[in-house]
């Protein structure tokens, strides 16, 4: 029996622990050179150790990847949700989606940086929490990207009589994409409101065990899990190359499309080195 191999799909991303410069080089690689999309990150301090270093705005920055780009698609992997009223948050990726002319993902998650929401007297909560207010959330995006109107009483957020002109460029909305791998609520999340499923890694037998599990939420909702894309994060090896054997493994498990993270202070040279595997990275499906 013969696989069938996705077709696949190549962005990059660098996080806003980068300078402007290095942010810019690496935007201008992935529309020059091919890459389908191109993504940042959303926290309000760094994180990985020390958070005192410099950081820059998500979504301020997107307005202005939407300018320095014409043709890459564009994102934040994922924006968290517990930074942001959903009505403000629907409104930027609406403006962003019309700069940019139609070229947003919007990717969203519930959060998790718990110092992040103590320093701005940000409401962290449990996770259960946290995942009760992006299922909240993704229904008010939703309804104010497609309704004349909207109104919402739930338990973290209430919206009365919402005006929210104008509506995205994409039809009926952008993409949505939603990162996480929580088997009984993100993934249930995941299979009830999003367009792409995000693994921020793992190696492909755990991705496919994930996926599997988004399948069967799917048939428990009564969606088609082919509905759903599903997508990888990954750092690219010392020798670029040596990512390839990887990647198909990904693909033969039905992810088909990967992120290619690179790093600042090296973030220029590794986007480069990416794209100089674009071609054999195309081959693969």
């Amino acid at each position: 029996m013969t696989t069938v191999m996705p077709v696949m799909r190549y962005g990059l991303k660098l996080s806003q622990r980068a300078t402007i410069d290095d942010l810019r080089h690496v935007w201008l690689i992935a529309d020059e050179e091919g890459f389908d999309h191109c993504w940042i990150m959303d926290h309000l301090a760094t994180i990985g150790g020390d958070p005192t270093g410099d950081i820059f705005e998500a979504w301020t920055l997107l307005a202005a990847m939407a300018e320095a780009t014409s043709r890459t698609r564009i994102g934040c992997m994922v924006t968290g949700n517990t930074y942001r009223n959903p009505g403000l948050l629907a409104k930027q990726a609406v403006t962003v989606d019309h700069i940019s002319g139609g070229r947003l993902e919007f990717g969203i998650g519930a959060s998790w940086a718990e110092n992040e929401h103590a320093m701005f007297d940000l409401e962290f909560g449990t996770v259960g929490e946290r995942m009760d207010r992006l299922e909240e959330a993704c229904q008010i995006i939703r309804s104010l990207w497609t309704e004349q109107r909207t109104t919402f009483d739930g338990r973290h957020y209430r919206i009365v009589d919402a005006i929210a002109e104008p509506k995205p460029v994409q039809q009926p909305y952008p993409p949505i994409w939603i990162g996480g791998s929580g088997r009984k609520r993100t993934l249930r999340i995941v299979a009830q409101y999003a367009d792409v499923w995000n693994a921020a890694g793992g190696m492909p037998d755990e991705v496919a065990d994930l996926s599997a599990v988004l399948d069967q939420h799917c048939a428990d909702l009564g969606r088609d899990p082919a509905q759903i894309r599903r997508t990888v994060q990954i750092r690219l090896p010392d020798k670029a190359e040596e990512a390839l054997p990887l990647i198909e493994d990904y693909a033969r498990v039905g992810v088909t499309e990967v992120i290619v993270i690179v790093m600042g202070g090296q973030a220029v040279r590794q986007a480069e080195q990416a794209a100089a595997l674009l071609p054999r990275l195309r081959a693969i499906g």
